[in-house]
């Protein structure tokens, strides 16, 4: 895939990120100005406010962001799912995910994307977990990983180190494929299994993640247990599901 014919957009889904938004964006912007992209044909960007009870949305519209507003909230799957719609309507030939917290890090924007212009990927993960540098999340989320990416290896036999990273970026093949098919709840690690299921190649790559820039994460301790059960079972699911159907 040449770069000078390759249409990126990047998909950032917001929900009551106002102590985050504006400067997620403006670091964006900042890259953009600077020419680090030039090379492509475009790199453009989508937040998707999704029900932000906050002024997530007023300083979207108030600073001329390029945002889609989801009137109710449809959580992290279905505001990204929408991203995935947006991209393949408009003709882009390579989605990245990206949070809108402040956590990820567009200076690894091309390490992302290298492997899908080379055709060795059809999804590229940005981990925390390779080179360990950066941010690393809690002691007891990174059990949790450690479990999740456990389970995935014994029901597809294929090994992902940092299953939870919401920064991704994938391939035309595979915006087709989520736009159908892309978990609603907590999607990331069972959309690695939908990915292999569909013979997707998988690839990670090391990124440095930083700690949230303001706000609070909607992930507290009861919902955390609640994510290792329901996600458990998903996965399961998902892998049955894909073994019936074939």
């Amino acid at each position: 895939m040449d770069k000078k014919e390759t249409k990126v957009l990047i998909i950032i889904p917001a929900y009551n990120e106002e102590e985050n938004i504006a400067a997620v964006i403006e670091h964006l912007n900042s890259k953009i100005l600077a020419g680090v992209f030039a090379e492509f044909s475009a790199v453009d960007y989508l937040i998707i406010n999704d029900g932000s009870r906050d002024s997530t949305l007023e300083i979207c519209g108030a600073q001329n962001f390029c945002y889609l507003n989801l009137p109710i909230n449809l959580g992290i799957g279905g505001a990204v799912q929408a991203g995935y719609m947006f991209a393949k309507r408009n003709g882009y030939d390579i989605a990245v995910q990206m949070d809108g917290d402040g956590q990820h890090d567009i200076s690894y924007l091309n390490d992302m994307i290298a492997p899908l212009l080379e055709d060795k990927a059809d999804i590229v993960i940005g981990s925390r977990f390779l080179e360990k540098e950066g941010f690393q999340s809690s002691g007891i989320r990174r059990m949790g990983i450690k479990f999740l990416s456990f389970l995935i290896r014994l029901t597809t036999n294929r090994k992902i180190m940092d299953v939870t990273s919401g920064y991704r970026a994938v391939n035309k093949r595979f915006i087709n494929i989520y736009v159908d098919d892309y978990p609603t709840d907590y999607p990331e690690p069972e959309a690695i299994v939908t990915a292999i299921m569909n013979k997707g190649r998988i690839m990670e790559v090391p990124v440095q993640m930083h700690a949230r820039e303001g706000g609070s994460s909607s992930i507290t301790f009861g919902k955390s247990v609640y994510y290792m059960i329901k996600v458990t079972l998903a996965i399961l699911v998902c892998r049955l599901s894909y073994g019936i159907r074939r």
